[in-house]
């Protein structure tokens, strides 16, 4: 696992061996990057089940302004921080502790022009991380994108009531989901 572009172009990333966390491949995250594009830049990051860093890492590289990354797991956490020291990219990241549902129920909700969310597979975690998500919709950038990344067997249609899926996209094992605020939040 390494960093694909920016100013950590080829940092290689630490990871954790067994099934604890769930990676992105290199290709999978070329692919996300070149569909974000540009808006990244000055964007502020919501790494969900972060992990070791890689989806937030990779965006603060290409110039996202800030990632706020949320872990539960602390030899995760660990690996994140020396991700982000070996990186040059501490200084605009920020590392809770936190389990993610507790953290989007509790926590005071800011606004993210990019929230990823890639919980371990096979647990339902990506759905309910959406419904909390479309509860508290102030969490979302109006502009804001919500990634999803699960294995397509996991895929299903949510009645949700303030974020429609956009687009999906498939490479291989990895299914990301593309979702976006409706225009007439009420």
């Amino acid at each position: 696992m390494r960093v694909i572009s920016g100013s950590a172009r080829g940092r290689r990333l630490k990871s954790l061996p067994g099934s604890a966390t769930r990676p992105i491949t290199d290709r999978v995250k070329t692919a996300l990057f070149d569909i974000l594009g540009p808006r990244i830049v000055g964007g502020r990051v919501l790494d969900l089940f972060a992990g070791t860093g890689s989806v937030g890492i990779e965006a603060l590289s290409r110039g996202a302004a800030e990632a706020v990354f949320v872990e539960k797991d602390p030899r995760a956490i660990r690996a994140l921080r020396e991700n982000l020291r070996e990186t040059g990219l501490a200084d605009r990241a920020r590392v809770v502790r936190a389990d993610v549902f507790t953290f989007l129920r509790s926590a005071r909700a800011e606004a993210f022009d990019f929230i990823y969310v890639a919980p371990p597979q096979y647990r339902g975690w990506w759905r309910r991380t959406l419904e909390q998500l479309d509860a508290r919709p102030e969490w979302i950038a109006p502009e804001g994108q919500v990634v999803v990344q699960i294995h397509p067997r996991e895929f299903e249609a949510l009645a949700l009531h303030h974020l429609d899926l956009v687009d999906r996209r498939d490479y291989g094992s990895t299914h990301l989901l593309f979702y976006r605020l409706h225009y007439n939040l009420a």
